[in-house]
């Protein structure tokens, strides 16, 4: 088992929560398994999911998974990070609340006004003011463990719902069974990675990546569809880990605008690093649209790299890319002397918002 090398500066031991996420795969499959469902049988097929940060990127990447997923992809999956409930939302829509701590101010309001449309409701949290709030109205929770910081409970966030979906009929019992051989896959190929990952040594990519990035400005690439959410969470993970801003963008789109601005400020563009993250099957355009850009702005930038997972399976490439990520940021955190676990500046826009 590796040893935490820079347990002086990772004071909340991040290091061992990355360590043990096969195992969290493993128990956050089982809590969906025995966790309460809705209450009444859907008659749609339209789920409104609201949560803001680590809350949200679970819903987000389910989304993103069913989309390209046989069997999954009629779900009607939308993810709001907000305080009101949207206008189409109806009484046959399934709710979920998502926040872990259960107190995230936009997530309870945003509660209240679902219940006023659905019946439908479920939570996902640790307890809070979001359990009460579901105990009062006899909404089913689904608790989720406490103890991590939101961001590092991405399986509780994933997975419990994407079990719950399918033991209430959202998909058929061939697509369950062939569901939990993926998910078997996914835990075999990041328990694999974990070692790996967990060594500061250039034989990992994770710390490869993270030596390269340091003094640079990270820019990630995918396409639209499958990695979109992998995108975004390798950006969010650089930003409150290792306190390096990060961009990126999706192609197509991208092509479209923002291709056009690698050209200035002269020289500037250097200390850019480029990311793609790519899929095996990306559309062959979107592919081809890869190999175009990488030619275009290589000459302006410090480098261009192609990033895939690992696994047969979408769900075990997808998860071994956001374990790169992961480790990467950690590792990241790491080289800028930075403690990956405290997000300071976040904390204090919550005590301005808060009037204190």
């Amino acid at each position: 088992m590796p040893i935490n090398h820079a347990l002086g500066l990772d004071k909340s031991n991040m290091f061992d929560t990355l360590l043990h996420l096969p195992d969290h795969i493993r128990e956050a499959v089982s809590i969906g398994e025995h966790a309460p469902t809705w209450s009444e049988s859907p008659a749609s097929n339209r789920y409104a999911v609201f949560g803001l940060g680590g809350s949200a990127v679970g819903a987000d990447l389910l989304r993103s998974y069913a989309a390209a997923t046989e069997g999954l992809d009629k779900l009607q999956i939308t993810v709001s990070r907000g305080y009101t409930a949207p206008g189409w939302l109806d009484a046959d829509t399934r709710v979920v609340c998502s926040s872990y701590s259960g107190e995230t101010e936009e997530t309870l309001s945003a509660y209240d006004a679902a219940r006023k449309k659905s019946k439908r409701t479920l939570c996902l949290t640790t307890g809070g003011t979001l359990a009460e709030k579901a105990a009062k109205h006899k909404v089913p929770v689904v608790f989720l463990p406490s103890g991590f910081q939101p961001r590092c409970a991405l399986p509780f966030s994933f997975f419990p719902l994407l079990t719950v979906m399918g033991r209430s009929g959202a998909w058929s019992a061939s697509t369950r069974k062939r569901l939990a051989a993926d998910i078997d896959e996914t835990v075999k190929v990041v328990k694999k990675l974990a070692d790996v990952y967990a060594e500061p040594s250039t034989k990992n990519p994770a710390y490869a990546l993270a030596k390269g990035l340091k003094g640079a400005y990270p820019v990630i690439y995918s396409a639209s569809e499958r990695l979109d959410v992998v995108n975004v969470r390798w950006r969010g993970q650089i930003q409150e880990n290792a306190k390096q801003v990060a961009f990126g963008n999706l192609l197509p789109e991208m092509n479209h605008n923002e291709i056009n601005g690698w050209m200035f400020p002269k020289g500037g563009t250097k200390s850019f690093k480029v990311m793609h993250l790519r899929d095996v099957d990306d559309h062959p355009r979107v592919a081809l649209r890869f190999e175009a850009l990488r030619d275009i702005i290589k000459k302006n930038v410090g480098s261009v790299i192609d990033i895939q997972g690992t696994g047969k399976s979408l769900l075990a490439r997808t998860f071994s890319l956001v374990y790169l990520g992961d480790w990467m940021s950690w590792h990241l955190a790491i080289l800028n002397g930075v403690d990956p676990s405290p997000v300071p500046v976040i904390q204090s826009l919550k005590r301005v918002l808060a009037g204190k």
